[in-house]
């Protein structure tokens, strides 16, 4: 049985256009104006609404074992409160231990993920290196459509890649057509001053963003960045929160470099005065890395999206309850690092850029779902409206209204980042595989109904870009022994 979405203005990343939907067997078949519903479709009623691409979480962090716990969002649970937020597919972390297999990793989690309400896909991140990791990263690209692979810069004695990693990942990720990602915080520099922080008696969670202060993040991102341009590949920075780091974005992009961008929901409205908060439970549930900054720090993210410097909107989802953070009343480097989003990603955004003219409608769309799209190659299948797409899609009613509480979410933890935050501009149905899985309020996600979605890789792009690389390469002088 098909659907139709009647009386709505469909909005992408390029173009706004009244036309109804028509879906069937999990695609898009049409969109136009005056669609006859075939007998038996559904129809939903979209007048006064906005018809977007569902929008595409790629920074989630379902079921991870952490710290010595694991997040309380399964991927059925987190997967759902997605279709709540309007977010139809999550692109997870596989995080193998230090000298695990990336494949016995990565069949762990996809074993987890089968329970997935919504479509999913996976980063795999490299923790360590050798000569079968080189060969598990030429298998996950070639045979389980994975086309990124993640990097920890940060948590050191733990899973942190150090700079010989970094060189022979992106080396590999090169010639696999794979795109790395990577999370910049200088790790040794952290440790450094997480030790002087507790060795003054600084043990409570306002030590948390003093032991990960800004410079931490640009040095990474910078150091990350010109790896990247020496070996000639593109790279992918997550969760972007501070000027210095966006700074870093910005000169290699200048100097022509493929280097893409992400924020967080979070990083764009939270300051570090929560870590200030007398209330330690909710100073430690804004523990998170890296930490939220001080106000001109989320001035500068806003007009790196503005500006096209940043490329994604994410949430770093990633939940433990008070019990959890609780583990470090005593030690601020011992609260598991985390908070949620992805139920208040879409609506915060909506609210707090598109109203207040920061952002336009079809921006919203690139930074919601399109980006993330095409970054990670699976455009125009996902992030947009069009005949043959998938049936991914949210009808937004811009009128109407919420106040953002942890007592009405259905994300999985006891605490909301965003609490007490009014908001305009909601999902009213969101669709995945071309059936109503959220509807005014009410979920009809089904429990295994996500599906893995394969990424290709980029063997093209790269073969051209390692080309040039090589054509540009100063040749070596050589002189002969007569010559001397």
């Amino acid at each position: 049985m098909g659907i139709v979405i009647k009386g709505g203005t469909v909005v992408t990343a390029d173009r706004t256009i009244r036309a109804d939907v028509y879906c069937e067997e999990g695609v898009i078949k049409a969109v136009g104006e005056d669609i006859d519903a075939p007998a038996g479709a559904e129809v939903v009623d979209a007048g006064g609404c906005y018809v977007m691409p569902g929008g595409i979480d790629p920074h989630t962090h379902m079921e991870l074992p952490f710290m010595g716990t694991v997040t309380t969002e399964d991927f059925f649970s987190g997967t759902a409160a997605g279709f709540a937020g309007g977010t139809t597919m999550i692109i997870d972390f596989v995080i193998p231990n230090p000298k695990q297999r990336l494949m016995d990793a990565f069949k762990t989690w996809s074993g987890w993920a089968e329970k997935a309400a919504g479509d999913y896909s996976f980063h795999v991140a490299v923790t360590w290196w050798d000569e079968t990791v080189h060969a598990d990263m030429g298998t996950l690209v070639e045979s389980h459509g994975v086309n990124s692979f993640k990097h920890f810069m940060a948590y050191k004695n733990a899973i942190m890649a150090d700079d010989e990693v970094l060189v022979n990942s992106f080396t590999r990720c090169l010639e696999l057509g794979a795109i790395p990602t990577v999370h910049a915080e200088n790790g040794e520099l952290v440790f450094r001053l997480q030790q002087q922080l507790l060795a003054q008696g600084l043990t409570g969670p306002e030590a948390h963003p003093l032991s990960r202060p800004p410079e931490v993040e640009g040095e990474a991102a910078n150091r990350a960045i010109q790896v990247a341009k020496v070996l000639g590949v593109p790279v992918y920075i997550v969760h972007v929160s501070a000027k210095e780091a966006l700074d870093a974005i910005i000169r290699g992009q200048d100097s022509g470099q493929r280097v893409f961008g992400e924020v967080l929901a979070g990083h764009l409205l939270i300051d570090d005065s929560v870590y200030r908060h007398p209330d330690w439970e909710v100073a430690a549930a804004h523990v998170m890395s890296p930490p939220f900054r001080s106000k001109e720090h989320q001035e500068a993210l806003w007009r790196g999206l503005q500006a096209g410097h940043l490329h994604t909107t994410a949430t770093d989802h990633c939940c433990f309850c008070a019990e959890q953070k609780a583990m470090g009343r005593d030690d601020f480097t011992k609260i598991p690092n985390g908070t949620a989003g992805i139920e208040d990603r879409m609506t915060v955004l909506w609210h707090h850029g598109v109203n207040t003219g920061r952002l336009t409608m079809n921006e919203f769309v690139r930074l919601t779902s399109a980006n993330a799209a095409q970054i990670f190659n699976i455009y125009p299948r996902k992030g947009s409206v069009e005949a043959g797409a998938d049936a991914d899609l949210v009808v937004w009613d811009p009128k109407a209204t919420k106040t953002i509480s942890a007592k009405t979410q259905m994300q999985k933890v006891g605490y909301n980042i965003f609490e007490g935050m009014e908001v305009q501009g909601l999902p009213v149905y969101t669709i995945s595989q071309g059936r109503i899985v959220h509807a005014l309020g009410e979920s009809r996600a089904v429990r295994g109904a996500g599906r893995y979605v394969n990424r290709p890789a980029f063997p093209s792009v790269y073969e051209a870009v390692a080309k040039r690389n090589e054509l540009s390469r100063p040749k070596p002088v050589l002189r002969s022994a007569a010559a001397e």
